[in-house]
């Protein structure tokens, strides 16, 4: 079985400023650490790299540190951080980051930006300029109003390509108190997914969870999912560490099966519906990022 992880993250505090980082997070997660969390790197296993909040300043140099590592853990393209805001400076920098031979898209994150962002002026003259430079765009919101947001941005902008990060972060609760998906975050997802060049990763859910999961508990979600998006136009991502936290209690532990869990769970829940395990586990993120 091969997988294609959409959604990885590496950051070495040593290296880089990350001043997001708390807990067990505040460590190194270099190769060596992934190589430990999914049994051995292999042609089998590639990766799309997605920035990890590294310092606005530090955008490139985020980007170089990956290119380093590329070749060892088998990155097939970055997502690079970005302000999409910035005018004339935003302009300057979104050249300088196509000129990377491994950059195939930008993340502006959207998660911590109020409503309405996306629909701004500023913020649209940045998404035009990644169509213009065929650049894809990682969006990363939570609510049903950042959702909708973004569905008028692909309506309005029917060339970006757009993939929404970890099914838009809906409340899932825990294995022993699971939630089930709300109407709201449904509809938002069918609003989205009208908009046929949007895909969606699945991702980021066991961070939902706080990393008290199990599998039927995703269930619910990714049959959403699939009956907004359709099974061409998913893709697995691992979420790669952030969703390997497990909270409990006051402590929090990184959970060294977390790739592989997820990727069973995905997988099964593929299987259970007969869909072509190898389109989600693989062909969705290479056909999105065009790293065939």
């Amino acid at each position: 079985m091969r997988v294609l992880d959409s959604h990885l993250h590496l950051w070495d505090p040593a290296r880089l400023d990350y001043d997001w980082l708390t807990g067990p997070l505040r460590a190194r997660f270099d190769a060596d650490e992934l190589a430990a969390a999914v049994g051995g790197l292999s042609d089998a296993r590639g990766f799309v790299f997605v920035q990890a909040g590294s310092a606005e300043d530090q955008y490139l140099d985020e980007v170089a540190w990956v290119t380093s590592l590329a070749s060892r853990v088998n990155v097939r393209g970055i997502v690079a951080g970005a302000r999409l805001d910035c005018g004339a400076a935003t302009l300057e920098y979104l050249d300088a980051v196509a000129a990377k031979p491994l950059v195939v898209g930008v993340r502006h994150l959207l998660q911590g930006e109020p409503a309405g962002f996306a629909g701004t002026t500023e913020f649209r003259a940045g998404a035009v300029a990644l169509v213009e430079r065929d650049l894809t765009f990682d969006a990363c919101v939570r609510g049903t109003a950042q959702l909708r947001d973004v569905a008028a941005l692909a309506a309005e902008l029917p060339e970006l390509r757009i993939v929404l990060d970890h099914l838009g972060k809906p409340s899932v609760g825990t294995a022993e108190a699971p939630v089930a998906p709300s109407t709201q975050w449904s509809d938002g997802m069918h609003a989205l997914a009208a908009n046929s060049q949007v895909f969606c990763k699945l991702s980021g859910l066991p961070a939902e969870a706080g990393g008290a999961w199990d599998a039927a508990q995703m269930v619910p979600f990714l049959d959403v999912a699939l009956a907004a998006f359709g099974p061409d136009r998913l893709m697995i991502g691992s979420d790669w560490p952030v969703s390997a936290v497990h909270a409990a209690g006051d402590a929090a532990t990184i959970d060294p099966a977390a790739i592989p869990a997820w990727t069973d769970a995905v997988a099964s829940w593929a299987a259970s519906r007969d869909l072509d395990t190898d389109a989600i586990l693989w062909r969705g993120a290479e056909r999105f990022y065009g790293i065939g």
